[in-house]
């Protein structure tokens, strides 16, 4: 094991730093150690990180642990405190993996690697529980070599090896390493399969870990596949890259499992979460396939999709706030905007725009309450509700528009539309509002 570690050293990413993820168990012990014993092979600084959970009362001995063993080492240890309380219906187990990324991810550079030591075992455990959730080809393909971490690289060097070879390591090497005692809970489902179920296999199946990882190799190549695929089906469908609406027509002509593996893709590339197989379901029936004039749409934690004039929609679920609400701007500074609705900004422009005489006292900005009306260039007041329906703009989206106002006068609706009655003549000092969604 140790001649391959030099190996290992060579497929790394190049970086400044290589951060050890260090909980002070014999796993990370291995690691930590084989890399020490290579930094000079290494084209970066070696580093360690341990995340303090504060879960266990050992916790803080394991943190005398880390130190002592880093020192011997001449390694750097940096050891972050985090919360980490689970959230309402997440588990323990969750929340200190969120917990733990997050602070991984605030500690790292642009230039860094972070290093964990999952191995082959570990890579089947994962494996099986996604079978037993009912995943697809991406889930199944469990936990991957290497990939992003925000803008650093994450790599997990040590996949390829079983547990026992890291057991033999530490071992020869006299490591000494703490024990966790939550891994010994058989209640967390991995431990029960873990100390359960894989020893049951074994029995039948000595090589079932290396097997299991294996299959996870194979479905992390059908997912890339199946990635491609989704990736050649979004430019005919997407408005636009990294747009939030798809085609429904060329959607639709697309055989049902291709449609669903775009959209899976499409929601993911968007940082969203994914649909279960019945909000699938749902998509199909209540969204493809309603009849033109009907506005339906399917949620889930964390996502709203939506239908409307044959494009599918999707946004975030947007937060409430009051909509009888007044807002003085002077337009020398940015309006923040209630409700996550970003922001106003008003620049100074010639001809084009609010003409600033107008607006000496500076404006208020509201939101809709019904039968708002907007003045064209012949005088005549028009309805705001059917100017939005004449820009498209989509209903759930009509009661967030910031509306300027000069006393009781519409001038602007957000960046949509502006009153020709107000607007600036040729070199006239103006204003253009911009609304940063």
């Amino acid at each position: 094991m140790r001649s391959r570690f030099s190996e290992i050293v060579q497929t790394l990413p190049a970086a400044q730093r290589y951060w050890v993820a260090y909980s002070g168990g014999r796993d990370s012990h291995v690691l930590l150690h084989a890399l020490a014993a290579l930094r000079d092979e290494l084209p970066g600084r070696l580093c360690a990180i341990h995340v303090n959970h504060g879960l266990s009362v050992d916790a803080p001995r394991w943190v005398v642990h880390c130190r002592r063993i880093c020192r011997q080492l001449h390694v750097p240890l940096e050891v972050l405190d985090v919360n980490a309380r689970p959230a309402r219906g997440e588990s323990p187990e969750a929340a200190a993996r969120r917990a733990r990324y997050a602070a991984f991810s605030g500690l790292l550079g642009d230039d860094d690697c972070l290093l964990t030591a999952h191995h082959q075992d570990d890579q089947a455990e994962t494996l099986l529980l996604q079978l037993l959730r009912g995943s697809g080809p991406h889930g199944l393909a469990a936990m991957p070599l290497r990939s992003r971490l925000g803008t650093a690289w994450h790599v997990r060097p040590l996949l390829d090896f079983p547990r026992s070879a890291l057991a033999a390591y530490a071992r020869e090497a006299a490591l000494e390493w703490v024990e966790d005692e939550s891994n010994f809970d058989t209640g967390i489902r991995r431990n029960f399969l873990r100390h359960q179920v894989f020893p049951m296999l074994e029995t039948l199946w000595p090589a079932c870990a290396k097997t299991l990882s294996r299959s996870a190799r194979h479905c992390a190549e059908a997912a890339e596949l199946l990635d491609a695929l989704a990736r050649q089906d979004l430019k005919e469908i997407a408005a636009e890259e990294g747009a939030s609406r798809l085609g429904i027509e060329p959607l639709l002509r697309l055989a049902p499992a291709r449609r669903h593996n775009v959209l899976r893709y499409w929601l993911r590339s968007l940082g969203l979460p994914l649909p279960r197989t019945a909000h699938l379901q749902r998509i199909e029936e209540d969204l493809l396939t309603a009849a033109p004039h009907r506005e339906p749409q399917v949620c889930w934690e964390g996502v709203e999709l939506r239908r409307y004039r044959g494009w599918l929609h999707v946004l975030r679920p947007q937060a409430v706030f009051d909509k009888s609400i007044v807002l003085s701007w002077d337009l020398h500074s940015p309006l923040a905007l209630p409700g996550g609705n970003g922001s106003l900004r008003a620049h100074p422009v010639e001809g084009e725009g609010l003409a600033r005489r107008h607006c000496r006292q500076g404006v208020t900005v509201r939101y809709r309450r019904g039968g708002e009306r907007c003045r064209l260039a012949d005088g005549h007041h028009h309805p705001l509700k059917k100017l939005l329906q004449e820009e498209g703009v989509p209903p759930w989206e009509r009661a967030r528009l910031p509306l300027v106002f000069l006393e009781d006068e519409l001038v602007a609706v957000g960046d949509i539309w502006l009153s020709p009655l107000y607007r600036a003549a040729a070199g006239e000092p103006g204003w253009r509002i911009e609304w940063q969604r």
